[in-house]
């Protein structure tokens, strides 16, 4: 990778000293200066310059380059995760704007070490991707564009039924415990009565004893549910005992390896965009701006703290959650008292010097995720101060407008949003659905249905993946239903009680 140009080799240098001093602990972090086109193109295979060929990239490229025309968007910063990180500059950004990114990727990285979610995520994910890009094209060769292009279109249309909390929480019990756990609740062999104990091995012989066991252990197998637990992790299930060829089992491998090597970035969107923000802001206006370049930055800074109507701005959000932690932990506003102080003057002036803000944040930025970020620190005293309400599009007016005003609904809207990524929670629950070997799902219902075009794309490459009909248990308008795919037609049928 060619050298950063001296000028801005000089400033990186400067930026990283500041990060270091502030007490940032990054990895090794390596800056290239790349064109717009060539930021998009990175940009478009998420950020690694070398990913396995398919159309989705193509089409993403095509979006990022229109916008970027059109002056819709522009990318300011990029930075993979990985050690060394890998961070890119534009070539025609202003020097504000590479100090700012430089400070901005500074913090970034430092989040990525140091976050806990991120700490089971693969350092080496750029050789990785590589490899998967060889792999696949490896594939391609052998069985032909199409056929191989199709299953990764599959694997990509269900790439987000993973287990994202299979790092933290172990679900599947050891195998070999389990194994004794299973001879234990074993039901004894029946023995044939004996009167005399020393003629018990010529009666109940060895072989008979071991005999009855394997028959009971079998019939015991074909009533036992399969799985035996409900399986999040969908993906895996399926790789391990769908009808796949070993390729398509190596693809689907490499899509789930991915999908979980990006599952914590969805986890912390408002944490480390939040985190970076602070640090840009705090490195920028402390210790690299220089007064010729105040109003640019200004307009770049005002620029990504922007809110649209009805939506969410990760960055707006993270920066000032951490700045009303270090105030409110600079000034002793938290413990028992201050909870239980019902005075409004008092708690107006409170302060109490404690200086515990910095300290407080590293911590935060060390132990939560976006859901406890939010669901601990987002008080009613920052929901209105923030001017947070939750908003609704009016079909009669054409028109945003507020629909709530109350604290609790706008923390339960986020949490909402933010947990599993707004996305459904799935899980296999019987691999021999009616004994004939069908592949079932269950959707833990959160008050709002599945969309039907969504849910009927899962089941059908569901299907082909299984080759066996496939369905789901879910609520439709309050009715608990069925919902099947046999390969040709879709069937709905309506049941009493969840299974």
């Amino acid at each position: 990778m060619p050298a950063l140009p001296a000028h801005l080799e000089a400033m990186r240098a400067k930026i990283e000293r500041h990060a270091i001093d502030f007490g940032l602990d990054f990895f090794d972090t390596v800056f290239e200066v790349v064109s717009y086109d060539e930021l998009n193109m990175i940009a478009a295979y998420g950020g690694f310059p070398t990913r396995y060929p398919h159309w989705k990239f193509g089409m993403e490229y095509e979006r990022l380059a229109k916008s970027y025309s059109y002056g819709l968007s522009k990318i300011y910063e990029l930075v993979i995760n990985n050690d060394p990180s890998y961070a890119y500059l534009m070539a025609s950004n202003m020097d504000v704007d590479q100090k700012l990114v430089m400070s901005h990727v500074y913090g970034h990285v430092d989040f990525f070490k140091n976050n806990f979610a991120f700490s089971h995520t693969n350092r080496k994910m750029m050789d990785t991707m590589a490899n998967h890009g060889t792999k696949i094209r490896r594939f391609i060769d052998r069985y032909g564009l199409e056929k191989v292009e199709a299953f990764v279109d599959r694997c990509l249309s269900i790439d987000n039924l993973i287990d994202r909390q299979s790092p933290y929480i172990k679900r599947r019990a050891d195998k070999r415990n389990d194994e004794l756990e299973r001879d234990d609740r074993s039901p004894d062999v029946p023995r044939l009565k004996v009167e005399r104990s020393y003629m018990n091995q010529y009666i109940n012989p060895r072989e008979f004893i071991e005999e009855q066991k394997k028959r009971l252990d079998e019939e015991r197998a074909q009533s036992r549910k399969f799985p035996e637990r409900p399986e999040r992790d969908v993906l895996q299930f399926v790789m391990e005992h769908g009808p796949l060829e070993n390729w398509e089992q190596d693809v689907l491998a490499m899509i789930r390896e991915e999908a979980y090597y990006f599952a914590p970035q969805g986890q912390t969107k408002v944490m480390n965009e939040g985190w970076a923000s602070y640090w840009h802001t705090t490195i920028m206006t402390q210790k690299a701006l220089e007064d010729s370049e105040v109003i640019d930055y200004a307009d770049r800074h005002s620029g990504t703290m922007g809110v649209q109507p009805g939506s969410m701005n990760p960055y707006k959000l993270g920066l000032e959650l951490f700045r009303d932690i270090e105030d409110r932990w600079n000034r002793g506003r938290f413990g028992k008292e201050w909870d239980e102080c019902d005075d409004l003057r008092a708690r107006r002036e409170w302060d109490t010097n404690a200086g515990l803000g910095r300290q407080k944040i590293f911590e935060v930025r060390r132990h939560y995720n976006d859901v406890t970020f939010i669901d601990e620190f987002l008080t009613r005293d920052f929901a209105n101060q923030q001017k947070m309400f939750t908003y609704g599009y009016n079909k009669k007016s054409g028109n945003w407008e507020i629909t709530d005003r109350e604290f609790k609904a706008i923390k339960e809207k986020l949490l909402f949003q933010l947990t599993n990524f707004g996305q459904p929670f799935i899980s296999v629950i019987d691999a021999n659905f009616e004994n004939r070997g069908e592949l079932l799902l269950k959707h833990q219902h959160e008050g709002i249905d599945l969309r039907t075009d969504y849910m009927r794309d899962t089941l059908t490459n569901l299907h082909a993946m299984w080759t066996r009909p496939v369905g789901i248990v879910t609520r439709i308008e309050d009715r608990m239903v069925v919902v099947k795919f046999d390969g040709q037609d879709f069937h709905e049928s309506e049941i009493e009680s969840e299974p």
